[in-house]
């Protein structure tokens, strides 16, 4: 599965996880989202299994501010380019929102929608350009094990719930 990195520019840049991994080449900057590539989209109703790795050739994070969110989601047509699907909730290892839930950075996304899809090398690849990386994986062992194990939405969204009974 092909890492791919949608950017919207509105984070700092020295800070910018997606600007890393298109630097470093381990994710492929695109400028629009092809119809079959896995578009990570927080608002999405469908939630990301890994049977999912069997309709695409790649997945794309959408590189924009958590704080314009909202405002990318109602007025850009980006989330609904693509194959939209929400990755299931894991907790964030980046040091502006550690132990948050959902808060990820782009490269946590896209290495958290990897493991899923099965393929943990390029997860682990991306992790590693970062000090705080393992951290990531070393958090969410059990929980992306279990998400990565689950083969329908219905047993995704269980094992969502026995680990976060809080949630909505």
């Amino acid at each position: 599965m092909k890492p791919q990195v949608y950017m919207m520019l509105q984070d700092d840049p020295f800070k910018c996880t997606a600007a890393k991994l298109a630097k470093f080449r381990i994710a492929e900057p695109v400028k629009f989202i092809r119809k079959d590539a896995i578009v990570l989209n927080p608002f999405s109703e469908t939630l990301l299994t890994k049977s999912d790795a069997g309709i695409a050739s790649s997945v794309c994070a959408v590189d924009c501010s958590w704080e314009r969110a909202d405002d990318v989601a109602k007025h850009q047509k980006v989330f609904s380019a693509g194959i939209g699907r929400r990755l299931p909730t894991v907790l964030a290892a980046n040091p502006t929102n550690y132990a948050k839930l959902g808060k990820l950075s782009s490269a946590e996304a896209l290495a958290g929608a990897l493991y899923i899809l099965g393929d943990r090398q390029t997860a682990a690849e991306i992790m590693n350009k970062f000090k705080w990386g393992h951290t990531f994986l070393e958090l969410n062992a059990d929980l992306l094990e279990d998400y990565s194990n689950a083969e329908t939405q219905e047993q995704m969204m269980q094992t969502e719930r026995e680990y976060f009974p809080n949630l909505k």
